[in-house]
């Protein structure tokens, strides 16, 4: 049992956070019904990216083998087979369709879901061979997950909630692109079949410039007339300070550091980066659950 929980990767799971995201930032988390509709649509999402999982390492059984780290996992070990990590691929895609079935209007919302499901089907089949589209589709995934969110609780999902996630999530994905690198330069032997299309320079530089990007995005976002107006506040450019200090710790970690190959490890051990999300998350709480809120 313990390796078949391991083979649904439940640490992964905080990535499905970013569902919860709309209805955080509406200003709807006093409202049950819309607080209950994104949970069912975490749950469903965590249950599809499990699966998704399921179906990753039958897939790369052979190249974990070789993999120092990757090795250990359920399948590659030989603790599961890959006819039973395929059974709970489909059973656990089957608990997802029906946990959607619970929300009400559940066609938006399992749409989005269905579509991030088959595109990762081909990401772990075919898509994440190609350098560049690999990154683009990782952080498309994110969006389809504030997308899944939005329409679940019925919520407008604003354009920089969808620019910004992208934004971030891109620059996540190159810095874990830049461990392979690493790692590559070191053992001389690529992790991935793609690792070669990258290297340090390029790696570097395409940090640089997401990380810049995110980062003005952001500013425009906290002081723009539309989003002042629809919180009430003009002292939502104060969260830039942990936008700035959390993308630099990140690039530390994966400069400095050469630890980013796993960025669900970095949140769940870096007590740096746990702090800044917390105050991040602490100080819009504040600016948007205020009592003269106008959300």
């Amino acid at each position: 049992m313990h390796n078949i929980i391991k083979l649904t990767r439940p640490k992964q799971w905080v990535k499905n956070t970013f569902v919860l995201l709309p209805v955080f930032f509406s200003g709807r988390l006093t409202d049950s019904h819309s607080v209950c509709a994104s949970l069912v649509a975490f749950v469903a999402f965590c249950l599809a990216a499990s699966s998704i999982y399921c179906f990753n390492d039958t897939v790369d059984v052979e190249a974990d083998r070789r993999h120092p780290v990757k090795c250990h996992r359920p399948v590659a070990s030989g603790a599961v087979t890959v006819v039973q990590a395929r059974l709970l691929m489909v059973a656990l895609a089957v608990l997802a369709a029906l946990a959607l079935a619970l929300l009400d209007g559940t066609g938006p919302a399992a749409l989005a879901i269905g579509a991030y499901y088959v595109l990762n089907l081909a990401y772990c089949a075919k898509l994440k061979n190609y350098a560049i589209i690999d990154v683009c589709v990782i952080a498309f995934g994110f969006v389809l997950r504030i997308l899944a969110g939005g329409l679940a609780a019925g919520v407008e999902v604003s354009r920089w909630l969808v620019l910004m996630t992208f934004l971030l999530t891109l620059f996540l994905s190159l810095a874990k692109r830049r461990d392979d690198v690493v790692r590559m330069n070191a053992t001389g032997e690529a992790p991935r079949r793609n690792t070669g299309r990258y290297n340090l320079v390029f790696i570097n530089q395409a940090i640089t410039i997401t990380a810049s990007v995110t980062l003005v995005c952001y500013i425009m976002y906290t002081i723009s007339p539309e989003v002042v107006a629809a919180f009430g506040t003009d002292y939502l450019y104060l969260t830039t300070i942990f936008v700035v200090t959390g993308l630099l710790r990140y690039i530390q970690i994966a400069v400095v550091d050469e630890r980013s190959g796993d960025p669900t490890k970095v949140i769940w051990t870096d007590r740096f980066t746990q702090l800044v999300v917390l105050g991040w998350g602490l100080t819009f709480l504040l600016l948007i659950y205020r009592a003269d809120a106008p959300c």
